[in-house]
């Protein structure tokens, strides 16, 4: 068994090994400490690293050391401040302890906390750490096993119609000129010194004939090499590989219309921004489909669905009419696990949010493995949550989840998707 020893320096001179030894010691503070960065970052900023701050005494070493033992006599000065039984009073807080704050003081002292840098990936490991779409069904069909063919390569054997003309020339060639190149160049020279023989007015006949004689066996030796050799045929070769019977589409569902103000709009998008990395981040293959919706629902690239400035009234059932028909015509397929995720600020037209109901019970929710509803306001619940609390007391598929500031954000994203240890210890 071979035992390697990665010793490889970060950036600034220290031991990898060393700093994710760290990282997995101080998991939990430093989990902690990124729940709390993301609350202030930027929309446009949740995918860089992070510096991070824990308290020096979650860090500290114990310290062991023997005593001196035996029987032993000390003399201690006395003081004129304290006698025997007094308290003595701790620092004034912030005086001392590191944190910057508090006034300027002439006693106390302490240790400043810890700060930590992380890298980018580091940074996301954590931030993701024990999440997974709920209910995501890894095969509809287990003991069956789908296969497509693709181009794997070349081979030196194989069926004439799969010979490939180009590459076994140029293979041909190469050992042509591998094999010939020595006795051209000296074929080259001697046809040199016969040229320079022949002009010369001495007699040199014998030395042409020696020199025509070795030319014309150069010629037949380089003759005898084969144009093309079956060393040089190269087939195409084919090989098949399982398809993955395990498709995932996320639907991302934003309301953009007047209501939503310039802050709500960046708390849905922090949101959207938070699942797009997860989801990037924890699966290789998943479509996402950006929908952006006032009175007319829309589907959008990427950008348009974070950077659009469109907006207008209020229908939130044009939204989840448009996700039904795009799963009918896209999505059909059984083996689709389909997810769906949908910010708002509850704002509608009082008389849609009933059909929005009906349509999520009847047509969305079940081919849907799992919908989650945010809804981000400071104001009263209107009549959309209302409706939205009904359908989350009918389906099991359903979550609703109310945001109110920033950092309120992430807390809610583990919520909605926390790993459920029974389904993946099962292979659910």
């Amino acid at each position: 068994m071979a035992h390697f020893i990665d010793r490889r320096l970060n950036s600034k001179g220290k031991s990898t090994v060393n700093r994710q030894r760290f990282i997995r010691r101080y998991k939990q503070q430093i989990k902690r400490a990124v729940s709390d960065a993301i609350g202030q970052r930027s929309v446009t900023d949740l995918e860089s690293g992070e510096k991070i701050s824990i308290p020096a005494r979650d860090i500290s070493e114990p310290v062991f050391h023997t005593g001196k033992g035996g029987k032993r006599s000390v003399v201690h000065p006395g003081n004129d401040q304290f006698t025997a039984g007094d308290r003595i009073e701790r620092p004034p807080q912030g005086q001392g302890g590191g944190a910057g704050e508090g006034d300027a003081s002439n006693s106390g002292e302490g240790e400043d906390e810890f700060v930590f840098s992380i890298s980018k990936d580091e940074y996301l490991d954590l931030l993701f750490d024990d999440l997974a779409l709920p209910n995501l069904k890894k095969s509809q069909f287990d003991k069956v096993v789908e296969y497509e063919t693709y181009r794997a390569g070349y081979q030196t054997d194989g069926v004439p119609s799969n010979l490939d003309i180009v590459r076994s020339l140029k293979g041909s060639v190469a050992r042509r000129i591998a094999l010939t190149g020595t006795s051209r160049k000296k074929l080259r020279e001697l046809e040199e010194a016969l040229a320079a023989l022949q002009e010369d007015k001495h007699d040199n006949t014998l030395a042409i004939l020696a020199l025509e004689q070795e030319i014309d066996v150069l010629r037949k030796k380089i003759a005898r090499v084969p144009f093309i050799d079956t060393f040089d045929l190269r087939f195409k070769n084919y090989d098949k590989r399982p398809v993955p019977t395990s498709k995932a589409v996320m639907f991302c569902l934003m309301d953009v219309s007047g209501s939503m103000d310039q802050v709500t709009k960046d708390m849905a998008k922090r949101f959207y921004i938070l699942l797009y990395l997860f989801l990037t981040r924890t699966y290789e293959n998943v479509e996402v489909v950006y929908i952006r919706h006032h009175t007319q629902a829309k589907e959008v690239d990427e950008h348009e669905f974070f950077y659009s400035q469109e907006t207008g009234g209020t229908i939130v059932s044009s939204a989840l009419k448009l996700m039904d028909d795009i799963v009918k015509a896209r999505y059909s397929d059984a083996n689709w696990n389909i997810y769906a995720a949908q910010a708002s600020d509850g704002d509608n037209w009082a008389d849609d949010s009933p059909y929005c109901r009906d349509l999520l019970l009847n047509q969305v929710l079940p081919v849907t493995r799992y919908f989650a509803y945010i809804e981000i306001t400071e104001r009263q619940h209107q009549s959309l949550w209302r409706e939205y609390q009904q359908v989350a007391s009918l389906s099991d598929n359903f979550v609703c989840k109310h945001i109110q500031t920033v950092n309120d954000i992430y807390p809610v994203f583990r919520e909605l998707f926390a790993r459920n240890e029974q389904a993946a210890t099962s292979g659910g």
